[in-house]
């Protein structure tokens, strides 16, 4: 079953973010995850307007979002972000479509 995870950030150094944008996506892949929304236009259709920035990466199993989560290479890659941005990162089981 697919798991996603579901990020919403706060970014205060884009610079040091960039960097770290750039270093994810080889990792994500490497575990075979993807992003499915990176960042875009957000539009509140109900409840309190959220203007952090949204994110969404697919998995293809809950495990296998854990094994990338805490995986030593994205643990590395991780540290760029450090002090880049605040994020509340949530793990979703579900099926797509």
């Amino acid at each position: 079953m697919a798991a996603y995870l579901l990020v919403r950030m706060t970014v205060g150094n884009q610079a040091q973010y960039d960097r770290y944008r750039a270093a994810v996506g080889p990792v994500v892949a490497a575990h075979g995850g993807r992003f499915i929304v990176r960042g875009g236009v957000a539009e509140t259709l109900e409840g309190p307007h959220d203007a952090r920035r949204h994110v969404a990466l697919e998995f293809p199993s809950a495990d296998a979002a854990r094994r990338f989560w805490n995986s030593p290479e994205y643990v590395e890659v991780k540290k760029l972000r450090a002090g880049a941005a605040e994020l509340e990162v949530v793990l979703v089981e579900g099926a797509a479509g």
